[in-house]
Order: structure tokens, then C-alpha cells, then sequence
């Protein structure tokens, strides 16, 4: 065992010297057992903490939208600051893993206060078929994924279908938003869920749109609840 604890550290060693791991934020080296971002970035991440505030913004932005249990964002994905790499580089830098190492680091920090208390299933926010063949994977799974390694409440990828392929989000104004995510959801082999609990995933939230547009599909599925968790929010 000890030998080959060894040569597993002399691997590693010789790894990290030819094919060196970087933090996604600040570009470091990774240490040891550090995964996508580094000890000192994990430290400074601009956590939102908003699990622990009942009534807090993300909550207040669903409100009277469908029937909210709670809501949170991990971290504020703020104009200008590094940690915006950390979406980007999962979302169109092709590093899926990230996904699924934040919503580790996420669930761990989460469960403490009880966030996932009662949730019975997870759904990621679904890509459109295209989309996702383009982009080769949905980077909420990938969270979703993560969050359910911690937890080990499962995710389900097909009770709802995304069916129109809607434009990209970014440039548009919040009006633009809400008109680009009409209708865009399907209910699809959804009839198990009735009386769930429902955990709604996704990458980063801004106006709500695209998370309001499926919780309301998932709303017409009698007797659910709806939670809503995202790594990061807009400010």
C-alpha cells in the first residue's frame, strides 16, 4: 500500500511539472488536492450567504411567480472581477468538470443549514437539444451532478424539455428577456413528481427569466414544491 502511495505522489509530481493544473480565476498553480480554483480564491469567492437569510433577494425576486419554497446563489458574478472565469470557462471554455467541482463546494457549504431539507428530486435548467450538441454537454447538469454527489438527491433531466431554441440571454434587456423565454418549456414524462419537492439548477441568474418560464411549467404538476439554487447571481 505505502509503495504504491508512492509512485502515486511521484505520478502526480511528474504530472504537475509537464502538464501543470491552473485556477481558473487568478491562473495559479493548484496544489495537492485543490480542484479548479485555488485555497486563496476558494477563501475570497464572493459568496452571497443568502442560504442563511430567510426573505432574501433571490427569494423576493420569485415571489408570487409559483410556489417558492427558498432560493439561493452561491457566489455575485460581478462586472470585471476574475470570478467571472469560473462560468465562463464552464460555459464556453469546454470545462465541464467545473460544473460538477462547484456544485460540490456548493452542496458542501449549503447542507449545513438545512437548504436541501425535504427536496426530493433536481432538475438543471434544460439546453435545447441544438444547443447542447454544440456545446457537447448542459452546464447545469454538470451542477446538478456535483450537488447530487454531496446530497444524494437525484437529478432528472427529462420531466422537462426545452423546445424552442431561443437566442442567447446576454444582450438582451430584461423586457427582451421575459419575451425570449415564453413558452420556451415542455412537461415531459412529468407525471412521478406530483406532491414532490422540486430543486431548480442553473448556472447564473439575472433577471429570473428562464427560471421563472420552467418553474411555471413545473408549477401545472399538482400538489409540487419548487426551490431554486444557482452558483452565482448578476449584481
Amino acid at each position: 500500500m505505502k509503495h504504491t502511495l508512492l509512485i502515486k505522489d511521484w505520478l502526480y509530481s511528474f504530472l504537475s511539472l509537464w502538464f501543470p493544473r491552473c485556477c481558473v480565476v487568478c491562473g495559479g498553480s493548484l496544489a495537492k488536492g485543490e480542484e479548479c480554483i485555488c485555497t486563496m480564491c476558494n477563501i475570497n469567492l464572493p459568496r452571497t450567504d443568502y442560504h442563511l437569510r430567510k426573505d432574501n433577494p433571490v427569494e423576493k425576486l420569485f415571489w408570487g411567480k409559483f410556489p417558492l419554497e427558498r432560493a439561493t446563489s452561491f457566489f455575485f458574478y460581478r462586472k470585471g472581477s476574475d470570478f467571472r472565469q469560473v462560468l465562463h470557462q464552464l460555459k464556453y471554455g469546454g470545462q465541464k468538470e467545473i460544473g460538477a467541482i462547484m456544485g460540490r463546494y456548493m452542496a458542501s457549504e449549503l447542507q449545513a443549514s438545512d437548504f436541501f431539507h425535504g427536496v426530493d428530486v433536481i432538475i438543471p435548467i434544460p439546453l435545447h437539444k441544438k444547443k447542447q450538441q454544440i456545446r457537447g454537454y448542459n452546464q447545469s447538469e454538470w451542477i446538478s451532478r456535483g450537488i447530487m454527489a454531496v446530497t444524494g438527491i437525484p437529478v432528472d433531466t427529462e420531466a422537462i424539455i426545452r423546445r424552442k431554441n431561443t437566442e442567447t440571454q446576454t444582450q438582451k434587456s430584461a423586457l427582451e428577456r421575459w419575451e425570449n423565454v415564453d413558452g420556451i418549456f415542455e412537461l415531459h414524462r412529468s407525471e412521478y413528481l406530483a406532491g414532490k419537492h422540486i430543486l431548480i439548477v442553473d448556472d447564473v441568474l439575472t433577471t429570473g427569466a428562464t427560471t421563472v418560464a420552467c418553474a411555471s411549467r413545473l408549477a401545472e404538476i399538482e400538489g409540487v414544491r419548487i426551490s431554486v439554487l444557482t452558483l452565482a447571481m448578476a449584481e
